[in-house]
């Protein structure tokens, strides 16, 4: 039995089976997800989901799914699930599962009269493949196979209708079909193992529903085309592969090229190699570049996300030197000493006033000594800091505190970022508390790297700032009566003082102004009002304008995205500022913590971390599925555990 398992009475309960989704991506770009009963909820499911280049590089949803029928003495059970008007599920294909297992990758097994049947999905790594096997575990006599594609050939972000403009005709290929709906697209290829036969029988689905899309506010009925089916004669102990793909693929090699795949993947085998696992999930290679994907089913890849990720995904890719790549694919990117906000998108928006400051802690957690850092990533950094210093677009600016400050109408420049008709949720304009204690982090470790490499005129010309960040922060963010930090300070020096997260990152760093007084007095309230079994909370329960469930239209769920709710992410920066305060002493809090994210391995995205939880009890899982830097801080500070407290249990 599998880490990871759901047994029949899990499977063919809709409300439970539905809430819990699996994803599978190929660092190519592609993924794969629906369901662990195969009914997609959300117009983001899909079984094969690739990129198009031609059309931006934009995530499209080629196979949407496939229906499989067992034909047995007479009678015909079809697998499948879909969700039609009026909550009226058509085929019922879930009454037939035995169980689900997901160690290796997701495997489903059927009872269907007297045929047992398993099935198993992959995605090919680096290639636009998605593989289907089926195995008859048993069967008294021989049977049929159906197997039914279901396509939609449209975004990820989009619904598609039956239309006069499709191009339902397909072609014969090798083992298959191969059809190209529209042009633009790349052509799918469905092919098979064995002998088969393909009866063509065009028709489009009408009304499929999506249940998730419905309750975020979005449209949620689409159509979907069904060219025909393929059928294939099957017996006990038969092994028959069904392949999709972007290119013509050599059937003969399929049930190899799948053993093959499966051995290279990581066994979820425990809590420690189910977040291995989620952490390669993220990482994406396309030509030169390689990208961290902030999180799935729908964003893209983001600087701030990447850089505060990185190191805990790096944990996870120990066979290559993933900071390199993913370092130097971000220094390209930059441009006038500014991080893109989504790498991805056609016209990025450079506004991120504390990505640049994560670059420098993303180097420093690389591990490289001094001189070297600076003859790789100096450059880079320089630009930034001089940036920061000078000044540049949205307010952003050192002013002669030494403090940056930063702050433009309309903007939201920190991560706590939603904005509801052209105004953030949470302003944070002035002096933010994260920024300049990153500030601080970065000309530090700038002038250690400086020293190391022997860089005089840098260090004549920066050495003298820390002191003066030092000075102006305690005495702008410091309130010794509340005895903690403020969020952020306006222009006229009006301290807000609502009992946010932010402040935990100053006591994280490995370069900080606090004494250990103040970070122990800080981090005392925070584990009291914020911390939850889920990550920290971004406003405590006893402010005005919290919010604890995240749930409802767009506008309802972005005002509630920082005002309360839960994001795990924040689990690492606490972590590692309690071990600083209380060293072997605060272990357990710590372990504690992290090893309640094991629950949430069997909760929406299965075997990972979602992007974030309601502040309420019962912290219910909420936004995407898995998160790049949610899997990458529990994982990092799991490995610290596991490194250097194992035997501190």
């Amino acid at each position: 039995m599998g880490y990871i398992k759901f047994d029949k009475a899990h499977v063919v309960n809709l409300e439970y089976s539905l809430s819990r989704e699996i994803l599978r991506t190929n660092r190519a770009g592609s993924y794969s997800s629906t369901t662990i009963v195969g009914c997609n909820t959300r117009k983001y499911h899909g079984w094969l989901v690739c990129p198009v280049d031609e059309m931006g590089g934009e995530r499209h949803v080629l196979l949407s799914s496939l229906d499989t029928t067992v034909v047995s003495n007479g009678q015909s059970f079809n697998t499948g699930i879909r969700k039609y008007h009026g909550d009226y599920y058509s085929p019922k294909g879930h009454k037939y599962v035995e169980d689900f297992d997901i160690q290796d990758i997701p495997g489903m097994t059927y009872r269907v009269g007297n045929v047992f049947m398993k099935q198993e999905r992959l995605l090919v790594h680096y290639e636009e493949q998605l593989m289907i096997r089926f195995t008859i575990l048993d069967a008294d006599e021989p049977v049929k196979l159906q197997f039914r594609p279901f396509l939609a050939f449209r975004s990820i972000h989009q619904l598609t209708h039956a239309n006069m403009w499709a191009n339902t005709r397909v072609e014969p290929v090798t083992g298959g079909i191969r059809i190209r709906m529209y042009d633009g697209f790349q052509w799918l290829h469905m092919q098979l193992s064995g002998k088969s036969e393909f009866v063509p029988v065009p028709d489009w689905y009408q009304g499929v529903e999506y249940t998730e899309e419905q309750k975020r506010g979005y449209d949620y009925s689409e159509d979907l085309f069904v060219p025909g089916f393929f059928e294939v004669n099957a017996a006990k102990g038969d092994v028959i592969v069904f392949s999709a793909s972007t290119k013509a693929e050599t059937p003969s090699g399929f049930k190899t090229k799948f053993t093959r795949t499966v051995k290279s993947k990581i066994p979820r085998s425990d809590f420690g190699n189910s977040l291995r696992n989620a952490a390669q999930q993220f990482i994406e290679k396309r030509g030169e570049d390689t990208s961290i994907i902030a999180g799935y089913p729908w964003f893209g890849a983001s600087c701030r996300d990447t850089f505060i990720s990185l190191p805990g995904l790096a944990l996870a890719r120990t066979s290559e030197d993933l900071f390199a790549a993913v370092l130097d694919t971000q220094v390209r990117r930059m441009k006038g000493g500014l991080f893109p906000g989504m790498a991805d998108s056609d016209n990025p928006a450079f506004n991120s006033a504390d990505a640049p400051l994560w670059f420098f802690q993303a180097v420093y957690s690389y591990g490289l000594e001094a001189k070297v850092a600076w003859k790789r990533y100096g450059p880079a950094m320089k630009t930034i800091l001089a940036t920061y210093r000078e000044g540049t677009s949205f307010g952003i600016h050192m002013r002669e505190n030494g403090l940056i400050y930063s702050g433009a109408p309309g903007k939201a420049l920190t991560w706590m970022d939603a904005m509801v008709n052209g105004v953030p949720v949470t302003p944070r304009s002035g002096y933010v508390v994260e920024i300049n204690a990153l500030w601080y982090n970065a000309v530090c470790f700038a002038l250690d790297c400086a020293r190391g490499a022997n860089d005089r005129t840098f260090m004549k010309a920066w050495e003298k700032l820390p002191e003066l960040i030092s000075k102006s922060f305690i005495e702008t963010f410091w309130d010794e009566e509340h005895g903690f930090l403020a969020d952020h300070v306006s222009d006229n020096e009006i301290r807000n003082m609502q009992v946010r997260p932010n402040m935990i990152i100053a006591t994280s760093l490995p370069y900080t102004i606090l004494t250990k007084e103040q970070m122990k007095s800080l981090l005392d309230i925070v584990n009291r009002v914020l911390v939850t079994p889920r990550g920290i909370r971004t406003l405590s329960p006893a402010e005005e304008g919290y919010c604890g469930i995240y749930f409802g239209d767009q506008v309802t769920r972005d005002k509630a995205y920082h005002q309360g709710t839960v994001w795990p992410w924040l689990v690492g920066p606490f972590c590692d500022g309690w071990l600083k305060v209380y060293g072997e002493g605060g272990v357990s809090r710590v372990r504690k913590l992290i090893m309640a994210f094991e629950e949430t391995l069997t909760e929406a995205g299965i075997s990972t971390i979602s992007e974030i939880f309601d502040g309420d009890p019962p912290h219910t899982p909420r936004g995407a599925i898995s998160q790049a830097w949610s899997v990458g801080e529990v994982l990092r500070i799991y490995t610290l555990l596991e490194t250097n407290y194992k035997e501190n249990r």
